[in-house]
């Protein structure tokens, strides 16, 4: 369903190229409401909740909500300048699906335009999905809205979680073992050797994916082109390292590295509560499942003599810390 809504939204796009529609609005910006409905309007300091895709006008999709399944949550501001993507939300209602083009030059305001960066505009293709009003309300009654409407979407995810993990198994024909946890895995190339435990350190390549699919960041070179992920050439792309037992490591890693020995490769599906839950972390929403292609790469047993590690670094964070430091 998520694709096909995806389809229908790039469809969007070059029928709104084609025919033209698009009225202009202050600094450069072009809309062009595609449907509409008599929700509520959007105003400032207003709740929102929006599904969108993210292009430029000359090159492919750069991010979109649709691929992990949840729409994101906003407060609205007033524009910060002339043409930005807030001046174009405050032109839609609730239930309203629209193209907004914001030029790139304006949102650079003057800065040089982001390397590789291609076309005259950033293109938003938007849903809104939901408003609440802030209006008259108190602070602590509007906020309770709100976190009681993110609180069903909330509970809607959690009882479908399941019902997707199935599904990705499935679809991809997937032989897939279950631990107690609630951990799937399967080996696809055994390893050698004894099983790491706590205090070792587990040198690892990865690619981390969403159960839609979509690949957001890997550690190998051939499978960010492989996934048409952006390439960084200041990215080493190179195992990354952490030791077992220590904090800050997802429970599911953590759990699924004890099954294997050194030069195995698997495939772990960890459901959200061995992931980051229902709180989530920067682009993995809550209730997400994560979905790793892993090869152990070797076990790296403590120095006895060492201080033993205060907390790790989760890999999509410790791959932006590995990058060379510009100088």
């Amino acid at each position: 369903m998520k694709r096909k809504l995806m389809f229908l939204a790039l469809a969007a796009i070059g029928l709104a190229s084609c025919n033209g529609g698009f009225k202009k609005g202050a600094g450069g910006l072009l809309y062009n409401v595609i449907s509409t409905k008599s929700g509520q309007a959007i105003k400032d300091s207003d709740f929102v909740s929006i599904n969108f895709i993210q292009k430029t006008d000359a090159d492919s999709v750069l991010a979109s909500t649709y691929e992990n399944g949840h729409a994101v949550p906003l407060i609205m501001r007033k524009p910060q300048f002339k043409g930005d993507i807030y001046a174009g939300l405050m032109m839609l209602r609730e239930g309203d699906s629209a193209i907004v083009k914001t030029n790139i030059d304006s949102i650079s305001k003057g800065q040089p335009r982001p390397k590789g960066m291609k076309g005259k505009y950033m293109v938003f293709v938007i849903k809104v999905e939901k408003v609440i009003p802030k209006g008259n309300l108190s602070q602590e009654v509007f906020m309770g809205r709100c976190n009681a409407y993110e609180q069903s979407l909330a509970a809607v995810s959690k009882k479908e979680e399941p019902i997707k993990i199935q599904k990705y198994i499935a679809d991809n024909k997937l032989q897939m073992s279950k631990t107690d946890s609630g951990l799937y895995y399967v080996i696809t190339k055994p390893g050698v050797g004894i099983k790491p435990a706590d205090g070792d350190t587990v040198v690892v390549n990865y690619t981390l994916k969403f159960i839609s699919g979509k690949a957001v960041e890997t550690s190998v070179k051939s499978d960010a082109i492989k996934y048409k992920l952006p390439v960084n050439p200041a990215n080493p792309y190179k195992p990354i390292h952490f030791p077992l037992g220590a904090k800050g490591m997802i429970k599911g890693w953590d759990l699924g590295m004890r099954l294997l020995s050194k030069g195995a490769k698997a495939t772990f599906i960890i459901p959200s509560n061995l992931a980051y839950g229902e709180q989530g972390n920067g682009q993995v929403q809550p209730f997400t499942t994560l979905v790793f292609d892993i090869e152990l790469v070797d076990i790296i047993h403590p120095d006895p003599n060492a201080p033993k590690p205060q907390s790790v670094i989760p890999p999509m964070q410790q791959m932006q810390q590995q990058r060379p430091v510009k100088k």
